[in-house]
């Protein structure tokens, strides 16, 4: 019945889904002297993990003495945002703004402009006809010569 159980928990184990306790159980339990036959393959995993949690290191570390943080990150920032505040207003207040008489000044323009890229439009395929009257004209005068 033990063997059951500590296999169950040997698969929730290496899933990643035991808690602290089942842990604590199974590491209990493959460091006796007693483990079940079938089950000695893991028994070197849970002897490791128990050495490296006695190891310490005996070397020292000097860790580099941390600067006083200048002012300068601040200002910096500070002028990064006055920067792109006067762009924002520079560009909102360039925005031309027309009075009503204007505003349709322009909608009669662009009305009018595209009255005469209609126009154009018609002239042109007029002109390509023209030119067929005009090879018309060459061939009368080649036979008629």
């Amino acid at each position: 019945m033990e063997s059951v159980k500590i296999k169950q928990l040997l698969e929730a184990y290496f899933e990643g889904t035991t808690t602290l306790a089942e842990e604590k159980l199974l590491q209990d339990y493959f460091n006796n002297k007693r483990v079940a036959d079938d089950l000695t393959q893991y028994q070197p995993i849970f002897a490791g993990l128990k050495a490296a949690k006695s190891e310490r290191s005996t070397r020292t570390f000097a860790l580099p003495e941390s600067k006083p943080q200048s002012n300068k990150a601040w200002w910096y920032s500070i002028a990064a945002m006055l920067v792109v505040a006067f762009g924002v207003g520079g560009f909102y207040l360039s925005q031309p703004n027309y009075s009503q008489e204007e505003k349709e000044a322009l909608e009669a323009f662009e009305k009018s402009k595209q009255a005469m890229v209609l126009l154009s439009e018609n002239l042109n395929k007029g002109t390509e006809q023209l030119t067929v009257v005009g090879q018309f004209g060459k061939t009368k005068d080649k036979i008629f010569e």
